[in-house]
């Protein structure tokens, strides 16, 4: 069981893979969960849209997208995550390019969690979790 980083067309972002590593799992075990393989695909904007119109049939760009393998307690699946997009929001909202990144990659840890965005509601508890999560970082 594993969480391993890749690319498609575009470099890895700088992080520290260990420690993140860690920090995924220590998030998923306040959920009760265990890591099982995850996988995270950085990729161009180009390549998120055409995973998102081919697999979800949505036509439009997006931060990540997340395919979903867990069983029981176990999380599994791959995570998309366009670097691009990513990068222009760090931007927009003034905030750290690394503390995006890890915003989005745990965003995609919580989907496999079940948590849910697609309601204002469900949002606003994906963003209060994600927060808590990005301040459990810096521990």
């Amino acid at each position: 069981m594993a969480i391993i980083y890749n690319a498609v067309g575009v470099k890895i972002p700088l992080f520290k893979h260990r420690k993140t590593t860690n920090w995924i799992r220590k998030v998923a075990e306040t959920y009760h969960k265990k890591i099982g393989d995850i996988s995270y695909v950085f990729c161009s904007d180009a390549e998120i849209l055409r995973v998102n119109q081919e697999y979800l049939h949505h036509d439009y760009y997006t931060d990540i997208i997340s395919f979903d393998y867990s069983a029981g307690n176990t999380l599994s699946g791959d995570l998309f995550i366009s670097t691009e997009t990513v990068r222009s929001n760090a931007a927009q909202y003034h905030t750290d390019e690394q503390e995006e990144f890890r915003r989005v990659m745990i965003h995609g840890i919580l989907h496999l969690c079940g948590f849910g965005d697609k309601t204002a509601r469900g949002a606003a508890a994906m963003r209060m979790q994600e927060n808590e999560a990005l301040l459990s970082y810096e521990l």
